[in-house]
């Protein structure tokens, strides 16, 4: 099982989540031209992918969903608020698996499991995502770490987790004071410390490799965020740390 960040930020994410048969997106907040040519980078087509799975409407998540299932008859796996919520941008799609919160499903050899995030939309959803040996956790846009959260990450050896924003350069930096209040609420996103909170606790487990992602251009550096996860997690061994980039794919992790 292996899993790549192709890109993640404010400007777009895109995941690739693959087993030994089955090869899934999550989110495409980049444009269909630009999915294409980041698989392409780390040896991929979009012609090999079997589905779409969408957490949830927000642009930078959805930007490339709708050509993408249409051009090569991709379905997407959705629930059915955030489908609501997205139709208008999403446009004709190719076919629509509806899945519930919290409920599981499979996609080829992958059993995928659904679960809810605290953000500003409609009903969205992190991924827990198995194929029976390994497993891969998805969690960004989320304003604050839940109990279910942290339940449904503890067994995954892969994650990519949202570090979103240093607080103080978000509260001394350009944004209005409303995007500020948005940005730090429950359902906005979540901050360097609490992420790296979330790993510490987490790397006393099964966690093995963990991409950081999300990080706003504005109000994060990379170094802060690695910064805050290595001092929490001083001491534990064999967790590697990554920051997913914007403009570029990250590596290929391979789980097994």
């Amino acid at each position: 099982m292996r899993f790549c960040v192709l890109g993640s930020g404010s400007k777009g994410n895109c995941t690739l989540v693959e087993s030994a048969t089955t090869t899934l997106l999550i989110d495409a907040g980049f444009s269909g031209r630009e999915v294409s040519r980041r698989l392409a980078e780390i040896g991929r087509r979009v012609e090999g992918l079997d589905a779409i799975l969408v957490s949830h409407e927000h642009g930078d998540h959805i930007k490339g969903v709708g050509i993408l299932s249409r051009r090569h008859g991709l379905p997407l796996h959705i629930n059915r608020p955030t489908l609501l919520a997205a139709a208008d941008r999403l446009g004709r799609i190719a076919a629509c698996r509806e899945f519930v919160t919290g409920e599981p499903f499979v996609v080829g050899d992958l059993q995928v499991h659904p679960f809810s995030v605290s953000h500003d939309t409609a009903d969205p959803v992190g991924f827990v995502i198995s194929d029976g040996r390994c497993r891969f956790g998805y969690c960004t846009d989320t304003g604050r770490v839940t109990r279910l959260i942290a339940h449904h990450l503890r067994s995954c050896q892969g994650l990519v987790l949202e570090a979103n924003h240093d607080p103080g350069m978000l509260m001394e930096g350009p944004y209005p004071p409303a995007l500020k209040q948005r940005v730090r609420s429950g359902q906005g996103h979540l901050a360097n410390g609490d992420a790296a909170e979330l790993a510490a606790e987490l790397a006393t487990g099964a966690l093995r490799s963990l991409v950081l992602a999300h990080l706003s251009e504005t109000n994060n550096r990379p170094e802060l965020v690695l910064q805050a996860v290595r001092d929490r997690l001083a001491g534990s061994v064999g967790v590697s740390i990554a920051v997913a980039g914007q403009d570029a794919p990250g590596r290929l992790v391979d789980l097994s």
